[in-house]
């Protein structure tokens, strides 16, 4: 998917206000796609995005996560851990399967249908430039980080 144009989406965030992915045309966008509100790998994920909010902010970049809980379930997520990041529900998982991040998984040698948690930086014209599959939580964050300050830098490099 990197060099392709980011699947287009509008989904509601926990106060049920709709957010479009051109809305942000013109912002570096870091789309992050996880399974469940307030399980422990999630929570961890959301938290450090939330910690490093002020050096994406600085970047000029927004922080999105998506998941197929419900706003509500997004709304009391958000109040016990003190979340500062922008959730959007996607209970159809549409826009997860558009990004790739629904899919067959195995847990205890069951076979189910469930979010692959995936990270995407999308550039300012709406272009997909990095994307990671089937993230581990740990160090995840910082690396993404690093990223989008390296793609940041080629960038300005060919703009200069």
């Amino acid at each position: 998917m990197i060099g392709e144009k980011a699947p287009k989406f509008c989904l509601k965030n926990y106060e049920e206000k709709k957010y479009c992915l051109k809305d942000f045309k013109g912002k570096w966008i870091v789309l992050y796609f996880y399974p469940k509100d307030n399980t422990s790998g999630c929570t961890k994920e959301a938290v450090e995005f939330t910690e490093k909010k002020g050096d994406f902010d600085s970047l000029g970049s927004t922080i999105i996560g998506i998941s197929k809980d419900s706003p509500k379930s997004h709304a009391k997520f958000i109040e016990k851990h003190n979340l500062d990041i922008l959730l959007l529900s996607d209970e159809e998982h549409k826009v997860l399967e558009a990004y790739g991040a629904w899919g067959l998984k195995k847990n205890y040698g069951k076979e189910y249908y469930g979010t692959i948690r995936s990270t995407f930086i999308i550039d300012p014209e709406l272009t997909i430039r990095a994307q990671w599959k089937n993230v581990r939580v740990k160090g995840h964050v910082d690396k993404v980080l690093e990223e989008l300050k390296k793609l940041q830098e080629v960038k300005n490099e060919k703009n200069g």
